[in-house]
This record gives structure tokens, sequence and C-alpha cells, in this order.
């Protein structure tokens, strides 16, 4: 069955890209491609792999391992203690934050001739993972912990933000984190050249020079969202509504699904309501005789609430585990039969791309 479907378009995906790869590499800094919002997708990764961009970056191991290419690789996820041998052997970059697993890092690249590249994370008030930053003492220690492995390189400093806290990227966070690689330079004698501000969020306050860029400033982006769907889900923007990157692409992965029923039925469910098959309250307004279709596309293939009509007259309801509702009614003309077509949020494409139920296929190759 070819349906659910997601369209990768491999040319625009390269396209927005090499737009974000030059827009960092003007300002001084480099971009690592993150692929884990499409699965690293081998199509996906293939216009990474052929772009500008300067690392190929993902949180899962099982997605870097599957990635062949010359472009070094960042593990975005902190090391599990369990997996130190086998990040060393998959990938050039990692990001840490706890000494004892630093440690079994360092054991793990000298048993394996390696030398392996550190990124220490701080957390900057998203508390997520990373050394608390009011905490100075404690990054010391964890750059230290990094410095006495000889088979280790205190590589780079790194921040997540707008991923759990909602915390979005500033001039004063963006400072913090700066002021800190600076005290790691001067109290270590140390390079530092990655100095990664975070993801897709950064892009506007990067756009709008909020904090500096480049050497002794801001050094790495690392961009997923962006270049794999043109958006930006912490400002609920488009990329290509930010100066300079107005040809950034908004439809790089279109999620397509089959219509199964057509039918005029009221709007609003009839007899005692309970919670619905995932445990919620659900309630409908009464908006009449709607005529409604039903896609044969549901909650173990995509996040429903994610899905953007790319016909704007099409209105999504909801949908159950198989099913996905659509309010069809001021687009009398569709019948079974015919696919209806959707942008993504990230979120939908996160669980679209993870979903085995779901076809991925090229729609324009390289």
């Amino acid at each position: 069955m070819d349906f659910p479907r997601v369209l990768i378009d491999q040319q625009k995906l390269l396209d927005n890209i090499n737009l974000l790869a030059d827009f960092c590499h003007g300002r001084g800094m480099t971009m690592a491609a993150v692929g884990k919002g499409a699965a690293a997708h081998p199509a996906v990764m293939a216009a990474a792999e052929a772009s500008r961009a300067d690392f190929i970056a993902d949180a899962r191991m099982d997605n870097l391992e599957r990635v062949s290419g010359a472009k070094p690789k960042m593990l975005l996820r902190i090391t599990m203690p369990s997996a130190v041998e086998r990040v060393v052997k998959g990938c050039d970059v990692s990001a840490q934050s706890e000494i004892a697993t630093v440690r079994l890092l360092g054991e793990a690249a000298r048993k394996l001739g390696k030398r392996h590249k550190v990124m220490l994370m701080t957390d900057l008030g998203d508390l997520r993972e990373g050394v608390f930053f009011r905490d100075r003492q404690a990054l010391k220690a964890l750059a230290e912990a990094v410095l006495e492995q000889p088979s280790l390189e205190l590589y780079g400093l790194g921040v997540n933000l707008s991923c759990f806290g909602g915390i979005m990227p500033d001039a004063e966070n963006m400072g913090n984190l700066i002021e800190l690689a600076a005290l790691l330079r001067q109290d270590y004698g140390v390079e530092l050249p990655l100095v990664s501000g975070g993801a897709t969020s950064n892009l506007p306050t990067a756009v709008a020079g909020a904090y500096p860029l480049g050497p002794g400033g801001v050094t790495n982006l690392r961009l997923g969202e962006s270049w794999l769907l043109g958006s930006d889900a912490s400002g609920d923007r488009m990329v290509n509504t930010l100066p300079g990157l107005e040809k950034m692409h908004d439809d790089t992965l279109i999620l397509e699904c089959e219509l199964v029923e057509v039918q005029t039925k009221p709007s609003k469910p009839i007899g005692n309501t309970g919670h619905n098959a995932f445990g919620e309250e659900v309630d409908f307004v009464d908006q009449g005789t709607m005529l409604r279709g039903v896609c044969a596309m549901g909650r173990q293939d995509a996040n429903l609430d994610g899905l953007i009509p790319l016909d704007q007259r099409v209105r999504v309801l909801g949908g159950s585990s198989d099913h996905t509702i659509v309010d069809l009614s001021d687009a009398p003309e569709y019948k079974v039969g015919d696919v209806l077509r959707f942008r993504m949020s990230y979120g939908c494409m996160l669980q679209a791309f993870t979903s085995p139920y779901v076809t991925k296929r090229v729609s324009q190759s390289l």
C-alpha cells in the first residue's frame, strides 16, 4: 500500500541546506545539518551529504551509523555510559555533561586508538541537559576531566534552548555562553573552536545580529527543522520570512493520504460521552450538518495536530489511531479515492518518518 506517504523533494532540501550553510559561513560560523526529524532517512541525508553543511548531526547513534559520507558526525544527545565505545566508533564529536561518562569515553577512545572530540553542554536556563551556567566550578571540573584524557579533545561548548522549557535564545543567554567559552580558553589555553549556540530557534536572533557571531562569539548552529520543513516551531513562523532567507522552501516534505469516505453527517457526536480511545475528554461544538471526509491515516501514522492542509478549504477535525476526520464542507468536489496533501509541523514529521506504516518516496531527486 502506497498511502499514507511522505514525498521527499531532495533538490529543495539541498537548496535549503545550502542557503543556511551560506548564511552561517558568511557570519564566521559552521553549520551542522541535523537529520533526526526525518529519522535520518537515506533520501533526506543524501541531500545533507551533498550540501555545503560542515557536520552531519543527530541525537541517535542508530541514525549516525546509517549515514555514510565524508562529513564529520556529531552526536547531540549526551552519551549513555553503556554506549561509549559505540559513540567513539561511530561519530567524531559528542555532547557530554557528566565527568563519569567522560572518563569512560576517554578509556574507550584509548582502547580503540582514536582521538575523540568533546562538546561540553551547558544549561543556560531551559533546564534540560548540561552543567548549570552559574556553576562555573562544575563546568571547569568537567573541562578538566576531558583534558585529563589523552584520547579526548576539548573541542567545544554547546547549549540547547527552547526544546524543553521553551526558553528562547537572546543576547543575555548567548552572551553567557560566549563568556563561558572565553573562560575555558583563558583558564586552559584551549582553542575551543566550536561554540554551538543551538538550533533553528537561534535563526531570528542570529539574523538580527543580537549577539556576536564568528570567532569570539557563537561559531556554530545545529539546524534541523529549518532545512527539513522551512519552519521554526519555537516562533510559529516560516524561515522564509526572515531577511536574507526568503528563498527557503516550505514544501520539501509533503504528507499525502487517501480519502476512504465522504459523507454528510452532523458535526456533533450523538449520545452520552466518555473518554476517547486515548483517554482524552472530547467536546465538539454543534456546527450543523457537515460534509465529512475520512482518511486512511491516523495517530499511529502521524501527529494529526500538526497537519497543515495545502488546500486551505480543508479543515482537520481530529482522528483515531487509524483514521483522520476532515471537514470538506467548503471543498465539496472531493470524492472517495482522492488524495489530500499536507505540510507538517516538526512533531508531525517526526512521527511520520518514525512510523513504519508511512511510505517514504522521493518526488524530486538531486
